[in-house]
């Protein structure tokens, strides 16, 4: 019996140390494991990338093309002198391709210089670590959000679908103006692929344009949930709360993030029965609803809704009028002052109608030349300003709140 048990016990380590392996990794290490073309060496598949901002913490996330230990030099002057790294229950994240850390205890309103530093892991065996080469960033810069700001100020994009070079265009027509942080509203991409059309279509646009500098944040439109790797598209990005619907405080702006899902119902035959958003979305009222009875929403100046599709003109397809039976009540009920929005390819201002919303509604447009837009908020205690540009820089839409 025991030569029996021996011999299942090494055909089983056989298997596994074969292709049954892969079954026995979770899903995702796919994805943070798969090299990227090695033959290139060790190097880096992005260049960081600013995520989740606060007064006192910034994420830094970034992607090398070979597994590695990866962490963040950082300090107030160029010679750095601190160092963070990410720990998952005692375990410091190595190993992975992807990488996300969070620097904590920071300055409110306080110029950070850093630099991403990855070691190649050669060999990973139980007792045995071989490392190879060490490759790092260039020195980058960020300033913290102050705790308390007077004014704030936010740019917003929304139905890219795959055109990356409407990301440095449209940040161009911004002129000098400053802002704090970019907001992607959906439809970045037309469906999710694989990694090197994250990397090409929005990183990289956005690392040379602004993001090593400056944070974005990002909700998911229909388009994102499509696709082989659309469970993997969450791997990437950070957000507030760490889920894909949020909120957060910005000086006299609370905002509220909603992911609005799929725009027909779950039983569409495309959909071949592995979608639930309407679930998905009666979870974000629920939740919503709680957001909207805290004093940080109550005592804000301004209650700012960001959604991907918008809960009135946008036709008559089940996403919006499911957004529409659960949101718009919770909306009017609470006073929302506004909700800015994407999906329709055609930017408008709507001005409140009275028994219907009684908030503004602002579409951004897209993605073809000639619809794409540029959105800037701007907002102090006193008043919230929004202003929209098509791609050649002309006002097509404003809208002015006054607290």
């Amino acid at each position: 019996m025991k030569d029996i048990l021996t011999n299942n016990r090494r055909s089983f380590l056989r298997n596994l140390a074969g292709t049954g392996a892969a079954a026995m990794l979770p899903f995702k290490s796919f994805a943070l494991l798969a090299p990227a073309d090695p033959a290139k060496g060790h190097v880096f598949t992005s260049q960081p990338y600013l995520q989740d901002p606060g007064p006192t913490a910034m994420t830094v996330r970034w992607i090398t093309n070979m597994p590695a230990y990866s962490w963040v030099e950082f300090g107030e002057t160029n010679d750095l002198g601190q160092k963070a790294h990410s720990v998952t229950d005692g375990l410091v994240d190595a190993y992975n391709r992807v990488n996300r850390v969070q620097l904590n205890g920071l300055k409110p309103g306080t110029t950070y210089y850093y630099r991403v530093c990855s070691k190649e892991i050669t060999g990973f065996e139980p007792y045995k670590l071989t490392y190879g080469e060490t490759i790092n960033s260039e020195v980058f810069s960020f300033r913290t959000f102050e705790e308390r700001p007077a004014k704030v100020s936010w740019l917003i994009m929304n139905d890219l679908h795959d055109r990356p070079a409407s990301i440095p265009h449209l940040m161009g027509l911004r002129g000098d103006a400053p802002y704090d942080f970019v907001f992607f509203n959906g439809d970045v991409f037309n469906y999710q692929t694989d990694e090197q059309q994250i990397v090409d279509h929005m990183l990289t646009p956005c690392t040379d344009t602004f993001a090593a500098t400056a944070p974005f944040l990002y909700v998911r439109g229909n388009h994102e949930t499509r696709g082989s790797f659309r469970l993997h598209w969450h791997e990437y990005f950070s957000n507030p709360r760490g889920q894909s619907y949020f909120s957060f405080t910005h000086g006299p702006a609370h905002v509220i993030v909603l992911d609005t899902g799929e725009d027909k119902p779950d039983d569409t035959p495309v959909y071949a029965g592995i979608v639930d958003f309407d679930a998905y979305r009666r979870e974000q009222a629920a939740w919503v609803e709680k957001e909207m009875q805290t004093p940080a929403f109550r005592k804000a100046p301004f209650k700012v809704i960001l959604m991907h599709i918008p809960p009135f003109y946008s036709g008559d397809w089940h996403g919006t009028m499911h957004c529409r039976e659960l949101f718009n009540p919770l909306f009017n009920k609470y006073k929302v002052d506004i909700c800015i929005s994407g999906h329709t390819h055609r930017y408008g201002v709507h001005p409140p109608v009275a028994g219907e919303h009684n908030y503004p509604i602002i579409i951004g447009g897209g993605p073809q030349d000639g619809k794409r837009t540029l959105i800037r908020v701007t907002a102090d205690r006193r008043q919230l300003q929004l202003h929209m540009q098509d791609d050649a820089g002309k006002e097509v839409g404003s809208y002015t709140l006054k607290a």
